[in-house]
């Protein structure tokens, strides 16, 4: 190639590349132009390309991974073996799951329903059950008051047919145990009652309440007692001005008067007759007068006996005229009161006394000085407030198991004051419109501190266990199924054995705040859990929903 033709050559390339920088390139028509724009547009696709591919791969790995960033350990391989080494059903490594290998923790023998008890896996037939170190021995008198308790009231019957018993819930580690909030109590002996609860009414006994009226008209002369003061039964609460008892009292005298004359006629006239000096007749009639003295001090002093007043008319027959109206008086009033009246100059035949018919205290008073009464109306009531009356309204249901001699707590509103007493008086009907039965005990109220009309709740006693099993309230779950309790599998704590609770079904008695009876299904030294057991409860309900264990798959 001659010099020229390669300068021109090299002249003509220069050209072209300064066209191009020029953003004008002029290559069409020449062999270098074609290369040069198909490497240009390749290099101009290509970065699409690239951004497609990133963000489909990106796309692809969210969908099979469900958007969530694997470990580091995983992304670098480490971890693979741990991850297929995992039972997401039950929450623990599935090479060490009793509940997807039963082998390696036997269930053990199953010995199913228990009639007797109406409990799964009996321990009390079985004891070896029970998830302690040592074999307990239980005697024959622990199930005959099982059973007893059993047969006292309906309890809740579990199902028969349940298979949650067969239910164990397991954890990884004894820290995931905490982490889960799971606590524990050991299964203890607490004294223990069982009871019907009753709403009551504190009354006063209606046998020791007494009303007290005047047994005749008058006027209130004064009265001497007033509300919440002790009497004494015969003390004196008022005294009336009546014109009736002045009536009555002369009637008795002037009976009194006769009767002298009439037995002192009798008594001159009777030695004459046998001298002939009185004609037998008149003997007679003497006779007869004397009787009808005698008929007419009966008569009269019948009145005042049935006016309260307490008097002979004997001895008053054996005192002068003078004496008897001494006597007469202030007939009915005590010796210390006779003197007061007599030194206030009170000459007054009319004053009649209204007596306290029986100890107690006075809780209501009508009476008022200067009113007008009569017979029908009540001055005082005195009652015995030292006994009071508990009434409790049992529901028909529980009445059956109420009976004369047990035991009542009784609880007044707004009081923590436990006041005891025993029924005396099961009513025979029950209301027609509550349709509860009146029940009826007697309370000691010698402190005074019952109050009549006073409301609060009663419980009937039942049973008092002073040994009775229990466990704190929180530890019972309720299933469709019946009760169950979790129990620590015995082993729990054991370096190479798995951390796992036992599902046990129960049979629950009394509660209170705090406890629950259990009567048959768990035994004192146990474990149980309390709070957290809701989350086992869960499990257990899960996994018997027919969830499954999907482990491997």
């Amino acid at each position: 190639m001659s010099e020229i033709t390669i300068h021109d050559k090299i002249s003509h390339e220069k050209e072209i590349l300064e066209n191009s920088k020029g953003g004008n390139p002029k290559i069409v028509g020449t062999k270098l132009g074609k290369k040069t724009a198909f490497i240009s547009k390749f290099l101009s696709s290509l970065s699409t390309i690239l951004v497609l591919t990133l963000l489909s791969g990106i796309a692809y790995w969210g969908h099979h991974s469900d958007w969530k960033i694997s470990k580091f350990s995983i992304l670098a391989g480490a971890a693979q073996e741990a991850e297929a080494d995992w039972c997401e059903t039950h929450n623990v490594p599935e090479s060490e799951c009793i509940e997807c290998d039963k082998d390696l923790v036997p269930f053990g023998k199953d010995y199913g329903w228990c009639e007797k008890h109406g409990t799964f896996q009996c321990s009390l037939e079985h004891p070896e059950l029970f998830q302690l170190k040592k074999k307990p021995t239980i005697s024959l008198g622990e199930l005959n008051r099982i059973n007893s308790a059993l047969n006292l009231l309906p309890r809740k019957i579990n199902n028969s047919g349940s298979l949650l018993y067969r239910q164990r819930v397991q954890f990884a580690t004894v820290e995931s145990v905490r982490k889960a909030g799971i606590d524990v109590e050991i299964v203890e002996r607490k004294p223990m009652v069982e009871s019907i609860t009753a709403n009551g009414e504190v009354r006063y006994d209606e046998t020791k309440v007494a009303k007290s009226s005047s047994r005749v008209s008058g006027a209130i002369w004064k009265v001497n007692k007033k509300i919440g003061d002790k009497v004494h039964k015969g003390e004196i609460l008022a005294i009336i001005d009546s014109a009736e008892i002045g009536k009555f009292k002369a009637e008795f005298l002037n009976a009194l008067t006769q009767h002298d004359y009439s037995q002192k006629n009798f008594k001159r006239l009777e030695p004459l007759s046998t001298k002939g000096v009185v004609t037998k007749q008149r003997i007679l009639e003497a006779q007869t007068e004397l009787q009808k003295a005698k008929t007419a001090i009966l008569r009269t002093h019948q009145t005042l006996l049935n006016l309260g007043f307490e008097i002979s008319y004997e001895k008053m027959l054996d005192l002068s005229e003078i004496e008897r109206v001494k006597k007469m008086l202030f007939l009915g009033f005590s010796d210390n009161l006779q003197q007061k009246l007599r030194k206030a100059n009170i000459r007054t035949n009319n004053l009649y006394p209204v007596l306290a018919s029986m100890d107690g205290t006075l809780i209501e008073r009508s009476a008022v000085s200067g009113e007008v009464i009569n017979t029908q109306n009540v001055l005082f009531k005195i009652a015995d407030t030292e006994r009071m009356w508990l009434v409790l309204n049992v529901s028909l249901e529980n009445a059956n198991h109420v009976s004369l001699g047990q035991k009542i707590l009784f609880t007044l509103d707004g009081s923590n004051q436990l006041i005891t007493g025993k029924i005396n008086w099961i009513s025979t009907s029950a209301d027609k419109t509550t349709r509860t039965v009146t029940v009826r005990a007697e309370l000691n109220n010698k402190n005074s501190k019952l109050r009549n009309e006073s409301f609060g709740v009663g419980q009937i006693v039942l049973r008092e266990e002073p040994e009775a099993i229990v466990v704190p309230n929180e530890s019972v779950q309720l299933a469709e199924d019946g009760n169950y309790v979790f129990i620590r599998d015995k082993n729990f704590f054991n370096k190479e054995s798995p951390k796992f609770f036992h599902t046990r079904s129960v049979r629950i008695g009394a509660r209170t705040d705090e406890f629950t009876e259990i009567i048959a299904g768990v035994y004192p030294g146990e474990i149980v859990s309390t709070k957290g057991s809701t989350v086992l409860r869960a499990q257990i309900l899960k996994n018997n929903l027919g969830a499954g264990c999907t482990c491997g798959q």
